[in-house]
């Protein structure tokens, strides 16, 4: 069964830094797209981030081009989005998604998904 556990948010100062895990158990990460979505309240689910190995490349929201960054480890089939600069406006719960093969960076396109993990970038 595939599944997704998502851990690392907090509480960060704006100008700070964190890294989110998704761990994948069920399924090996070779095969299927991971991407990061992010929700904050009262907004609709937006995607964030996107990797897949079959494409063998990266995709990033323009509002965090260059100061996220997507990465995976194979041994621990895990997939992280290191955060730098936060900013108030990254508060949201953040959330990873599975789906086969290529990239998205629209939810409707994901079928499996993790719990979320809350980030809250205040001073």
């Amino acid at each position: 069964q595939l599944q997704l556990v998502e851990s690392g948010g907090g509480l960060v100062q704006p100008g700070g830094s964190l890294r989110l895990s998704c761990a994948a158990s069920g399924f090996t990460l070779d095969y299927y797209a991971i991407a990061w979505f992010r929700q904050a309240p009262g907004k609709e689910r937006e995607g964030v981030s996107c990797f897949a190995n079959s494409e063998g490349r990266t995709y990033y929201a323009d509002s965090v081009k260059g100061r996220f960054t997507i990465s995976r480890d194979y041994a621990k089939n895990t997939v992280y989005l290191q955060m730098h600069s936060l900013k108030p406006e990254d508060t949201a719960v953040y959330y990873c998604a599975a789906r086969g093969y290529y990239c998205s960076l629209s939810k409707t396109d994901f079928g499996s998904w993790g719990q979320g993990t809350q980030v809250t970038v205040s001073s």
